[in-house]
């Protein structure tokens, strides 16, 4: 029989090697930052992302935090200062925040957080209130081409996937894209009111942000951004209008700098087991959402593209400087 010394040193160095060992992704305990107030498709991504989750069974707990402002730049910065080499924290990102960053000329990049994957794209939309004239999108592009100015689009931070859109729709129907006459909300609670309070001429979110207010009548879709019709969905493209626009928003999911590479791995290996889930489908099925999943380096060199390609689009329509 052993000692109890001897058991009680056999014990201390199993602990010993416990304590030194990668935690597994079922005692996660995570904190997801979405960088945009409640109600708008990164709120959305985190809080789908703490549902799934803690329903698969891949984390213990989730907490979301909201951090608002300026596109995700303020968020982001909190991040990257705030959460440096902490392996329980994540932050929802995508299309908009490259656009920002870039508007906003911050010092802080996308360079400096650690990518862990892609998870979703979605097809935007632009509605109008019921009430309004505009039934259709060449209704609306009557409408810039005769006064741009009095043609108001109301969606997300400027420099995002719904400003971009906001341009390159007055493009391509003829209009001037840097005089676009674009209202940034910083939620997508906020923008829907003043859409609904014909505050503005149209609104632009992606699809399933806006599909209840469609739904119900309260909100008119006068065309979606894909390339062909969205499967059980009833609303136009803009290319069958005769209007050459196609765009998609993306969101993803980033660490903090400065973890190791054994915390990534559990992030990044966690991140996977959840988009694998059953719970994680069912949600992108309820929110209409495209499964876009790209993990690990081939998300980090998508990262570094659409930086250029975005950033390339700004340029264009005169809201980056050359």
């Amino acid at each position: 029989m052993k000692s109890f010394c001897a058991r009680l040193f056999g014990a201390a160095v199993a602990l010993t090697f416990l304590a030194g060992a990668p935690v597994s992704a079922q005692q996660l305990e995570l904190k997801v930052m979405a960088p945009a107030a409640p109600g708008g498709g990164w709120d959305q991504t985190a809080r789908a992302m703490q549902q799934a989750f803690v329903a698969s069974g891949v984390a213990r707990s989730v907490q979301v935090t909201n951090v608002a402002g300026a596109g995700g730049t303020v968020g982001i910065a909190q991040f990257v200062t705030g959460a440096k080499g902490d392996g329980n924290q994540l932050m929802v990102n995508g299309f908009v925040m490259v656009g920002a960053l870039a508007m906003n000329k911050s010092p802080v990049t996308l360079e400096q957080v650690t990518p862990i994957a892609r998870l979703t794209e979605e097809i935007q939309v632009i509605v109008v209130p019921a009430n309004s004239p505009i039934n259709t999108a060449q209704d609306l592009a009557a409408a810039l081409k005769a006064d741009i100015a009095k043609v108001t689009f109301a969606g997300g931070s400027a420099g995002g996937v719904d400003h971009v859109m906001a341009a390159l729709f007055a493009g391509a129907v003829g209009a001037d894209a840097k005089k676009v006459n674009y209202i940034p909300f910083s939620g997508g609670g906020e923008s829907l009111a003043a859409i609904l309070g014909g505050k503005v001429t149209a609104g632009i979110s992606g699809l399933s942000e806006y599909d209840g207010q469609i739904k119900s009548g309260k909100l008119r879709a006068i065309g979606v951004s894909s390339e062909k019709r969205i499967p059980g969905v009833d609303i136009p493209t803009f290319k069958e209008q005769g209007i050459d626009l196609v765009l998609a928003n993306w969101r993803s999911v980033v660490a903090p700098p400065g973890i190791t590479p054994e915390q990534k791995k559990v992030l990044s290996d966690a991140v996977e087991k959840m988009v694998k889930s059953d719970a994680w489908k069912e949600i992108l099925k309820q929110k209409g959402w495209d499964d876009a999943y790209l993990p690990g380096d081939a998300f980090a060199d998508f990262l570094k593209k659409e930086n250029v390609r975005v950033t390339d689009v700004l340029k264009s329509v005169g809201l980056v400087k050359s």
